[in-house]
């Protein structure tokens, strides 16, 4: 069997659990680093655009401390009628965040940029999930919380978890995309910067 030759640093721009069990799945190593980036919105900024200028500025803010390495910047938005919806952070606000979501087909806006400042290279691309929540009892919300607790996530729901019983369709052609970091399109990103993969 033929080693592969020494490969760049690879470095996740981002604390989430989610992603950083995401990145593993490639079999890479690969640091953390959190970015350390304002996420709030802009005024009147959709959230299409606020996922990518923020994937781009979480990959931007950690390549300028590590400029030899490839980095990952991710960021998702839940674009609710066009208004950005982000993570709950607390029971009462998933609750009504699921509320407002019982009965409706959203989408979420995953981006994700790839940034290699040595090497000059950047890239980035934006997967679109279309979610639709089934119509939801109060107490089937309230049982879905205390067993799944996803107040970290976006929409107050793991579809990689018990949330899954809480939908009636996803649409999406990067399937990770909703559990926050589209691997499809990052593996591909990740060739284009030099990266050998498999």
């Amino acid at each position: 069997m033929t080693s592969l030759p020494p490969q760049r640093p690879l470095v996740l721009g981002s604390t989430s659990r989610y992603r950083k069990g995401l990145l593993s799945q490639l079999m890479l190593p690969f640091d953390v680093i959190g970015p350390e980036v304002d996420e709030a919105p802009l005024p009147g900024e959709a959230p299409r655009a606020l996922a990518v200028r923020l994937a781009l500025d979480k990959a931007r803010a950690v390549a300028a401390k590590r400029p030899e390495a490839v980095v990952i910047g991710s960021d998702q938005v839940l674009d609710f009628r066009g208004e950005c919806l982000g993570k709950p952070g607390t029971h009462a606000n998933a609750v009504a965040m699921l509320k407002r979501l019982s009965g409706h087909t959203v989408r979420f806006e995953t981006a994700v940029c790839v940034v290699c400042l040595e090497r000059g290279f950047e890239a980035q691309d934006l997967a679109t999930i279309e979610v639709a929540f089934r119509t939801l009892a109060h107490d089937e919300i309230e049982r879905y919380l205390l067993k799944d607790k996803p107040y970290d996530c976006a929409g107050s729901a793991k579809s990689e978890g018990l949330g899954i019983a809480l939908l009636d369709r996803i649409v999406s052609d990067d399937p990770t995309a909703l559990i926050g970091l589209p691997m499809i399109r990052t593996a591909r990103m990740l060739r284009e910067a030099g990266l050998s993969l498999i």
